[in-house]
């Protein structure tokens, strides 16, 4: 019997594209945003929020990755924001190819930022380079303290982490600085922020001005 021998990386041909991506990306200054997460942490609902007020100052599209249905790409156009939708029929994650397929339906030359909000899932999404400036994670408290470190593949190249749901905390059984300290632990490089809806309102704003001031850093280099 033949043994097939195979030495080239499975990821390269991703890798090469992502490459392509992140030149595109750098010669037009659209600052990009790699969005994880598990289903149900509140990726789309952080959105929502903090497209209205990110729009003020810059001009945004947004990538939304789901196996199936346009729901989440029809929430985001409501806040006015450009939103195209991927289906990956049953894939768990996007890859560099995917978001190329999908550039020449957006003008690059009037965006300063585009976020890309992955299939839901916190290990997959992991190991697949966009091109994107920024890894982002968002967890909520109610998937328990130790979500980190069951997952830690997610936190080792994240430049950032999204606490939700903290106005939850009363509720349920879950340290927020112990999740932290996890997060810490895996990858000490993580700004970690929070969020919480109190009396009618989403309370992102410190990680509205993080994205701000990455997205006019690249803008004057």
């Amino acid at each position: 019997m033949t043994r097939l021998q195979i030495n080239q990386d499975l990821k390269a041909l991703n890798n090469q594209i992502a490459v392509e991506n992140r030149e595109k990306f750098a010669a037009h200054n659209v600052y990009v945003i790699n969005i994880m997460g598990s289903p149900g942490a509140g990726k789309t609902t952080f959105l929502e929020n903090i497209l209205p007020k990110l729009s003020l100052e810059l001009r945004v599209a947004v990538i939304e990755g789901d196996l199936a249905t346009q729901n989440d790409a029809l929430r985001i156009e409501k806040t006015g924001v450009q939103a195209l939708q991927i289906n990956t029929a049953g894939g768990c994650h996007l890859d560099a190819k995917m978001i190329k397929n999908q550039l020449s339906k957006l003008d690059l030359d009037v965006l300063d930022l585009l976020i890309i909000e992955n299939v839901g899932n916190l290990v997959c999404p992991a190991a697949w380079d966009l091109g994107e400036d920024q890894r982002m994670v968002i967890l909520s408290v109610a998937e328990g303290e130790d979500k980190p470190a069951k997952y830690p593949i997610a936190f080792l190249k994240a430049d950032t982490a999204v606490i939700t749901k903290t106005d939850l905390l009363p509720f349920i059984d879950t340290d927020v600085n112990v999740m932290k300290k996890y997060i810490a632990e895996i990858n000490p490089k993580v700004q970690v922020f929070t969020t919480a809806l109190k009396d009618g309102e989403y309370e992102a704003d410190q990680v509205v001005q993080y994205i701000r001031e990455a997205v006019r850093r690249k803008q004057c280099r």
